[in-house]
């Protein structure tokens, strides 16, 4: 093997092109950028893990959540506005809306199986089939493989040659002649000691949301155990922000409803098989509490009760003490079955089981061990700790350059989907102010980003990238973590305890309790205040000076270093933003009990946010809303 531990191999990697991440959105640019470029430029992608199972589709899906069909864009904009209350990019989600339904045709050419009503089984979406839908934008699959199939698509584009698998990219780097443009990006092997130093023309920033910056509801036993995927480290929003691209949103959070312990999804139950959810005293707990809900008008009147307002009425629920909650799956389960035969009813309990072993085998291995049959007997739902992500029921993310046919001219500056940042890209997560994209619309938004890549490197093709910072210093502050541990293991006689340096793990930890006592964890019902906030402030700052004391026993302890470095940006700029937003916008996600009260007049606006590279300053502000779909909330048709 060439490199030691102490000293990696340096491979230089000149592209046109480079995709940091293996997800959807990165499947779709591979995939759309290819066709767009022909053989005139390389493209490369850079996967941390393995492109066939990397990303929120790891383990499969049992329903594609984004597919227009009959419905129109300008509908889905305004559902979308109406779940993350009020404050969403309407070019963005109407561009993802006018393309997504033609990812999800592509995903059934190249074998995805779709659920069609009896009518048309057989037939192609694209011929006029029609799906099962589970709700008026889901449809229903068999996903196990999903992610296999659309990340076969994207090798078979780009070529195998071109794609670099275990590669953790930790760093973008500026040019050192052209301001506040993206030149390249430095990587390490999580398998090799080598350290890769890429340069490129333009880079698409895809590696996900963010996971475990909050002390998690599993611990012991469950550690680890999270909803989104837990090798999404902020790693999109912490190395954006460090070159300085503009942030959306960041105060934004997403906190599920979710099976508990299991961490298993309750849409099929709740839109498929009609399941409904009490208070422990069998109260439909959002009837009960929707004068509470009135408090947040208009949103309340939306078509479908905001994601955060049905948790913002769980809430008072659990805290005036009449939980649990519970998901009365044996009651939906003997409503259908009442019209079925005994054959139909084993499929109905065949899928009910599918529905987690198609994406969250671990809620299928709790309902066995807990011996919970979900025909027979009820499950606790819980609501989880937060993640930070731009695809799901939550919008935070980086601020982009919209379509050029409907942006408005200040939400534009000629490139779809590119950051502020000259050359630098994103979609799926990284996209801010454009939520319910989900597994569909990530790609689709993946394959808006990279045909507009190739438009940007063909005008800019002369362009040549010179990065900016000293390399070899580069490569030293990445293995500083290995210095940490090689200098310093000795010194004590447990080498897990040590006063020279920080164990990743305990890092990880430190930065979970922060986040969880003070920026509206789950120990606290998600509630914080300006005077919490400047402390765990204070304790982030403190944390990112023990950065420097990281350390990193052999190459998975380094990349979980860079992780959790990563985390800590993510968590900073979200406290930041929620510091700054003086209202509860999101109340079941998280309150400013000093706030408390919903501020259309003043806070109907973005929160954006920049780091400066050359100072280290944040910089707050607003920038105005424009709604450019006519927005009705009280569920009727204008």
């Amino acid at each position: 093997m060439s490199g030691t531990f102490g000293n990696p191999e340096i491979i230089d990697i000149d592209t046109d092109i480079l995709i940091v991440g293996g997800g959807m959105a990165a499947c779709g640019a591979a995939f759309e950028a290819k066709r767009w470029s022909g053989d005139d430029m390389k493209i490369t992608l850079v996967d941390k893990a393995a492109l066939d199972r990397s990303g929120a589709v790891a383990m499969g899906l049992s329903a594609i959540n984004t597919y227009l069909g009959d419905n129109n864009p300008e509908d889905y904009c305004r559902m979308v506005s109406a779940d993350l209350m009020g404050i969403t990019r309407d070019d963005l989600v109407f561009d993802v809306g006018r393309h997504v339904d033609d990812s999800v045709e592509l995903f059934e050419e190249w074998g995805l199986p779709i659920w069609k009503d009896k009518e048309t089984e057989g037939v192609a979406l694209r011929d006029g089939g029609k799906p099962v839908r589970s709700g008026k934008w889901q449809i229903m699959i068999n996903g196990e493989g999903y992610k296999t199939i659309v990340a076969e698509a994207a090798k078979k584009a780009l070529g195998i040659e071109n794609i670099i698998e275990r590669c953790f990219i930790v760093k973008y780097l500026l040019d050192q002649n052209e301001e506040n443009r993206i030149s390249g990006a430095v990587g390490l092997s999580v398998r090799e000691h080598k350290l890769f130093v890429f340069k490129a023309n333009a880079i698409l920033n895809v590696c996900g949301g963010c996971v475990n910056i909050f002390r998690p509801r599993s611990n012991g036993e469950g550690n680890g155990r999270t909803w989104y995927p837990v090798w999404n480290a902020g790693s999109t929003y912490a190395m954006a922000a460090e070159v300085g691209a503009e942030l959306t949103m960041m105060e934004n959070r997403f906190v599920p409803a979710r099976f508990k312990d299991g961490y298993g999804p309750v849409g099929a139950w709740f839109l498929l098989f009609k399941s409904k959810a009490t208070n422990g005293f069998g109260e439909d707990y959002v009837v009960k509490n929707a004068d509470m809900l009135a408090d947040y008008a208009p949103y309340d009147k939306a078509a479908v009760v905001p994601t955060c307002l049905r948790n913002h009425a769980m809430l008072k629920e659990m805290i005036e003490g009449r939980g649990p909650i519970m998901m009365h799956t044996d009651v939906a389960m003997a409503k259908l079955a009442e019209t079925m035969t005994p054959k139909e009813i084993k499929h109905l309990e065949a899928e009910a089981w599918e529905d987690f072993l198609d994406m969250c085998i671990g809620q299928a291995g709790v309902w066995a061990g807990m011996n919970i049959r979900p025909e027979e007997k009820p499950s606790e739902l819980m609501p989880t700790e937060p993640y930070l992500l731009g695809s799901h029921s939550g919008c935070c993310g980086i601020w982009v350059s919209g379509p050029e046919d409907i942006a408005p001219a200040e939400w534009q500056w000629g490139y779809n989907r590119m950051t502020t940042v000259k050359g630098l890209f994103t979609a799926g997560d990284g996209v801010g102010a454009s939520g319910h994209k989900f597994s569909s619309g990530s790609h689709a938004e993946g394959r808006i980003a990279g045909k507009t890549m190739v438009k940007f490197v063909k005008d800019n093709a002369g362009f040549t990238p010179a990065l900016k910072g000293d390399i070899p210093a580069i490569a030293e502050e990445i293995y500083l973590p290995v210095r940490n541990y090689l200098e310093h293991k000795d010194k004590t006689t447990d080498e897990d305890v040590n006063p020279h340096y920080i164990t990743p793990a305990m890092f990880q930890k430190r930065l979970q309790k922060y986040m969880d006592e003070y920026v509206a964890g789950v120990s606290t019902y998600y509630h914080t205040n300006a005077k919490m906030l400047e402390v765990g402030l204070q304790h982030l700052t403190w944390l990112k000076e023990d950065s420097a004391n990281l350390r990193a026993k052999d190459l998975h302890e380094l990349m979980r270093a860079w992780e959790n470095y990563h985390r800590l940006w993510a968590a900073e700029a979200h406290l930041r933003h929620i510091m700054f937003r003086e209202e509860t916008r999101y109340p079941g996600f998280f309150y400013r009990t000093d706030f408390m009260a919903l501020n259309e007049a003043e806070w109907k606006c973005f929160v954006n946010s920049r780091h400066d590279p050359a100072t280290g300053e944040w910089e707050m502000k607003k920038v105005p809303h424009i709604d450019l779909v006519e927005k009705h909330y009280d569920g009727q048709a204008h």
